[in-house]
Order: structure tokens, then C-alpha cells, then sequence
């Protein structure tokens, strides 16, 4: 259950000293080939971290030998200097490997606006090359490096014809993804020629990553990696590899759902009957980030008026005189009326499926959400303190 899990992968992740509170809080992950292909996806938000402007940088070559992430700090917001510090990160990797500064990506996570400790960084990624495994334990260690405010690592892993998929993500808040969310590194044993793994992480992550909103806050350092070792010798159809991509990616992003700051709902919210695609999404995304019903979510409310006004809201075409909302399997609006009696609707337990069908075309979508709780904001108003 790790990036190390397909063939020609190993992983680290150390305590750097990062974190005063000397936890692991730096990760290597390496591709040992024979071949390096690489594709990415990244945050759409304009202030970009420096790890965000580097690594999109070097993959223009669509070619990469190790990633590099550290925990403790965003390294983002932080000018020129805070770009020349994740230079020197990946100079410093590219060192220790043998390989150029351009076949490393850098990722970063954690406060906003302030600079990473170099001399920590620096020696943390020593310490991450002497500790590189292709173990299940060193996989788990580069997962758990990455960690913010998550409970937990995420891992998982997914098997095509021949070859396999690995990969960890981290993320609890600051979700609300544009082509991509929070960190994930994926790897590969396929043999994948580049624009074919491009086209296949984007698909993955536009029905994956990308439909998970757990508070409306898209990070300034959201970035997914999917590294090709080819080592298994197997060429899988550009089908195939989308779709075990998009499996373990769907592994992930549940795994994310049900560690979200503070959640004690995880809320699925499809929009069907649309008459394009985007404006399913656009309307789940209006539904699963309107303060009023997530709230109403943590009080097991079913409040159907807050869902009805959130989607009004949208800039999408609705016809309320079609628009049914259903709460956990109950009706409890149709047609611009009151169906049911909306305490029919049981709100209790923690998983819920909110169903709005608008009845104009056949385009439909699923975002992936959550309650907003009292430890949600307790969390948040203390975060940097």
C-alpha cells in the first residue's frame, strides 16, 4: 500500500528538524527506471507556491528521477529567495542521485509566507537518500512525512494487466481543487510514452481529485505527480491506464473525504439532469461549499431550503419547476414544492447522499464533501499560532 509498491521505486521519509516537534517531515520519493516519464497537475489558484513554479518547470520535459517533500512550512508567498531555496533543494537531491536539478520535482506543505529552514532541508535530504527503500515501511514513512493536519497517511494502490500503481496523499483542509488537490505522488511500473501519461493523469484527476470540496479553499501548493519506471515491461492501452489511475485515485480522494479537518459527515452530492457537465459541477460545487447547509449537514438537519437556495445560486441553467432534491433516499422537494415531510430523511449516521436532479438533459456529477463542525473552526482559528 505505497508508492514503492510497483517495481523500480524506492522511498524515504525522515525527521529533518522542519517541525519543532520532530516529526517526520521530509520525503524522497526516487524512480530507479529504466525509464523516467513524469506528468503533473497543479493548483489553477494565481499565487502559486515556489515548489508549484519549479516543478511546473521541469516538467516540461515530462521527465523526472525523484520528487522531493517536505512538511512544516508552504514555502509559499516567500519572493525570489523562497524560489531559490526550493532551487537548492532539488540542486541538492540532484546531488545526492547523481542526476541534474531538472529531473526533480519539489513539493511543499504547511504554513503560508514563511521560509523553509535550509539547513534543515538540506541535511534532511542526506539523511532521506541513506534511508531510500523499496519497502512497504519506507513507502509508509515518505507517506507520513507529508503530513499536515491529517490523523493519518494515505496510501493505496491499484493493479492493471502486468503492471501496478502506488501512490500516498495528504490533505485534510484547504480542499477545493482545481485540477488538482492538496499533495499526491502516484508511481508506476507501466511503459508509458509522455503525452499518453499527461492525457491519462488529467482524466483521472478531473473526475477524482478534482471533485473533492471540503471547505472552498483552493491551496496555493495543490500538486499531483504520477512517476513511469516502465521496469514492468508492459505497455498498457492509453483505457487501461487511465482507468487504474483513476481507481487508486479514487482510493486516495475518499481516503481525504473521510479525514477532513473536523468532519463528522461525509457528504456525496450529485447533480443529475443537467444539461452540460460543467454545470453539474458547478452546482455541486455552489451546494458543497454554502456555509448554511454544511452546518445544517453537522446538525443532521435536513434542512432541503438551504440546498434548494445554494443551487439557485449557480450560474448554470435551472428550472426550479423541475428541480427534485433527494436527502438520503427521500424526495423531499419536486417541482418547486414540498414532497415529504423532511424528518423522513435520516441525517444521523455520517455517511450522506444528497441527489438534486434537474431534470433538463442527461450530464451528471459527483462532489465529494463534508460537515462544517465546531472543530473544523477551532482547528482553522488557531492554525498558525
Amino acid at each position: 500500500m505505497s508508492v514503492t509498491a510497483p517495481a523500480g521505486f524506492r522511498a524515504a521519509g525522515v525527521a529533518a528538524g522542519i517541525k519543532p516537534t520532530g516529526a517526520l517531515d521530509l520525503a524522497l520519493v526516487v524512480n530507479d527506471g529504466p525509464r523516467h516519464t513524469a506528468a503533473g497537475v497543479f493548483t489553477t489558484n494565481k499565487v502559486k507556491a515556489a515548489p508549484v513554479l519549479w516543478s511546473q518547470q521541469v516538467l516540461q520535459e515530462r521527465s523526472l528521477h525523484a520528487v522531493v517533500l517536505n512538511s512544516g512550512g508552504a514555502n509559499a508567498c516567500t519572493g525570489p529567495e523562497g524560489f531559490q531555496d526550493t532551487h537548492a533543494t532539488a540542486e541538492k537531491v540532484a546531488e545526492v542521485l547523481g542526476v541534474g536539478a531538472i529531473d526533480v520535482a519539489v513539493c511543499s506543505t504547511g504554513l503560508i509566507g514563511e521560509r523553509l529552514p535550509m539547513p534543515a532541508v538540506v541535511s534532511g535530504v542526506d539523511g532521506a537518500a541513506a534511508a531510500l527503500a523499496g519497502t512497504a515501511e519506507a513507502g509508509t514513512a515518505a507517506a507520513t512525512a507529508v503530513l499536515t493536519t491529517d490523523s493519518k497517511a494515505k496510501q493505496a494502490t491499484a493493479a492493471g494487466n502486468g503492471f501496478g500503481v502506488g501512490g500516498f496523499a495528504k490533505g485534510a483542509g484547504m480542499l477545493a481543487p482545481n485540477m488538482a488537490t492538496m499533495l499526491s505522488v502516484l508511481t508506476t511500473d507501466a511503459v508509458v510514452e509522455p503525452d499518453v501519461l499527461d492525457t491519462a493523469l488529467r482524466a483521472a484527476t478531473r473526475t477524482t481529485f478534482d471533485r473533492l470540496d471540503v471547505d472552498g479553499g483552493t491551496s496555493t501548493n495543490d500538486t499531483v505527480l504520477v512517476l513511469a519506471s516502465g521496469a514492468s515491461g508492459v505497455e498498457p492501452s492509453a483505457a487501461e491506464l487511465t482507468d487504474v489511475l483513476t481507481a487508486i485515485s479514487t482510493d486516495l480522494v475518499r481516503q481525504l473525504q473521510a479525514d477532513a479537518e473536523g468532519a463528522t459527515k461525509a457528504v456525496d452530492i450529485t447533480v443529475r439532469g443537467a444539461r452540460t457537465e460543467d454545470d453539474a459541477v458547478h452546482i455541486g460545487r455552489i451546494i458543497a461549499e454554502d456555509n448554511l447547509v454544511k452546518t445544517a449537514l453537522f446538525g443532521s438537519d435536513p434542512n432541503w431550503g438551504r440546498i434548494a437556495m445554494a443551487l439557485g445560486r449557480a450560474q448554470a441553467e435551472i428550472d426550479v419547476s423541475r428541480v427534485e432534491i433527494i436527502t438520503n433516499g427521500v424526495s423531499l422537494f419536486v417541482g418547486g414544492l414540498p414532497n415529504r415531510d423532511r424528518g423522513e430523511a435520516d441525517l444521523t449516521g455520517r455517511d450522506i447522499e444528497i441527489v438534486v436532479d434537474l431534470h433538463l438533459g442527461d450530464q451528471a456529477a459527483t462532489i465529494l464533501s463534508t460537515d462544517l463542525s465546531h472543530d473544523y473552526v477551532e482547528e482553522n482559528s488557531a492554525y498558525s499560532s
